[in-house]
Parts: structure tokens; C-alpha cells; sequence
């Protein structure tokens, strides 16, 4: 590498590159393997695209998303903690006003999720975006399912007001498969893995002046908590569903966040 090049890139890659001879060496990698794993990655790429990204997946099943989130969101005692953003991701989600409904199919058990933001001395957070999406009742999100379930379907955003509380309509999410159509899910299926995720609604969520949470809450006592496929659970993530108010929703999913001040 030249002396001139990016002093952190040459890190990166000067560990990245000695590692992986070493792995070439320990393990004795033939040919055939090696034609194997290019082959791996390149149909890894192929079936990535603008609503599903495999590489986030890869990154997902072996643990890497959360050491590198673990590595670079260490947060006080208290604060609400990081996890998988998840391959799913879509920007650019309807906002919507509190008490909304977010399921646009009108399929599966409803739910009131709800809480506060607030900052590390329980103070309110005005002005926090809450951007939230989860799967439907058959265990899918809508990108997956483009001809089947309305555009945003179980997507939207709300902001807080003066009270940093929130408040939606969805359902209770269910425990779903990962896409194991694909490179990713033949690897697990080689190594004797389960492609399965517990129950959980994705949060992400901002606020100026303090860190961005992105996270889940797990439903609790789902069966997958203690094997998340991509190793996302962290106990304070885990949120109760108790029964609704009559005439209202069947559940409800009281969750607050907790910010960090930047810096």
C-alpha cells in the first residue's frame, strides 16, 4: 500500500488481508473451496437489491452487526440500547399523527405500542422522530411482498410533542423465518442453523442534540429470545404485551426510550 493512502484504510486492510491468509493457511483452503466461496459472495450480491440486501443478512447471521454495533454504541447505564437495523430497512415512510394506525391490511392482532423519549434524567425529549416498521401477520414485510400487501404497510413515523410520549396502533408482531430463499439461508441450512427471529417491532429513533437509537422491542416470552438467528436479543429489549383496553386493541406495548446527549 502506498505511503500516501488513507492511514485508516491501510489499517483496515493490512489487518483484513493478513487475517485472511492466515485462515487460507490454518484451514488448508483448496480451490475448489476457495471457487466455492467467490461463488457464495457473487450470488450474495446478485440477489441483493433495493428491498432486500443479503450482505446485511451475511453480516447479521455471523454475529458481526451487533460486535460492530456493541463496539461503537457504548452507552451509559440506563439509556436504551442498540440492536440490528435488519435488512428491511425503507426510508422515506409515511408520517403519521399520534394514535394512528399503521396497518394497512387490517390483518392480525392489534396493538397499542406506546411510552415516552426521554433523556438520561427522565426529561422529555420534544421533537423526537420515531420512525417504526414491523412485519404482518403472516410473519412478512411489505417489500417482501410487494403484490400482496399495501405500499408502507405496517411502516410510519410520528414525532413527539412537549410531552415526549408516543403513541400507535399496529399489531402484535409475529416470529418470522429470515429470507432463507437465497446464499444466506443455504449456508445456515449447511450448518445446522435455524433461520428463526422472535417476535419484534424495529425502532429508529432521533432526536437533535442526542445519539440515534436504532433498535427493536422483543415480545415477551417468544420461543426464539433465547436463539435469535442474528443474535439481536438483549434482555432490556424486551417488552410485555398485556391485554388491550375493551373496545380498543386487543394488546398493548408500553416501551420508553432513552436518549444519550452527543459528545
Amino acid at each position: 500500500m502506498a505511503p500516501g493512502a488513507d492511514p485508516r484504510l491501510t489499517q483496515i486492510m493490512s489487518a483484513l488481508v493478513g487475517h485472511l491468509h492466515s485462515l487460507v493457511k490454518e484451514v488448508g483452503l483448496t480451490q475448489e473451496e476457495w471457487a466455492l466461496a467467490i461463488d457464495f459472495l457473487t450470488r450474495t450480491g446478485q440477489i441483493s437489491d433495493g428491498n432486500r440486501q443479503e450482505y446485511i443478512l451475511l453480516s447479521d447471521v455471523l454475529g458481526v452487526s451487533m460486535l460492530v454495533d456493541a463496539i461503537g454504541s457504548r452507552r451509559p447505564e440506563g439509556a436504551t440500547e442498540n440492536t440490528v437495523l435488519g435488512p428491511f430497512y425503507v426510508p422515506g415512510a409515511p408520517a403519521y399523527p399520534m394514535g394512528a394506525n399503521i396497518s394497512l391490511d387490517g390483518k392480525g392482532e392489534s396493538c397499542l405500542f406506546s411510552g415516552r423519549v426521554i433523556d438520561l434524567e427522565g426529561r422529555p425529549i420534544k421533537g423526537a422522530r420515531i420512525d417504526v416498521w414491523s412485519d404482518n401477520a403472516e410473519g412478512f414485510y411489505d417489500v417482501q411482498q410487494p403484490d400482496l400487501q399495501p405500499r408502507w404497510n405496517n411502516r410510519g413515523v410520528f414525532e413527539t410533542g412537549e410531552d415526549g410520549r408516543y403513541a400507535f396502533r399496529g399489531i402484535r408482531p409475529v416470529s418470522y423465518p429470515i429470507p432463507d430463499d437465497g446464499p444466506v439461508g443455504q449456508l445456515l441450512g449447511a450448518l445446522g442453523r435455524h433461520p428463526n427471529r422472535p417476535a419484534h417491532l424495529h425502532f429508529i429513533v432521533s432526536a437533535p442534540g442526542h445519539e440515534t437509537i436504532v433498535t427493536h422491542t422483543f415480545v415477551d416470552g417468544d420461543p426464539w429470545l433465547a436463539s435469535d438467528a442474528v443474535f439481536g436479543v438483549k434482555s432490556s429489549l424486551i417488552a410485555q404485551m398485556t391485554p388491550g383496553e375493551p373496545g380498543d386493541t386487543l394488546w398493548a406495548s408500553r416501551f420508553d426510550f432513552v436518549m444519550c446527549p452527543l459528545g
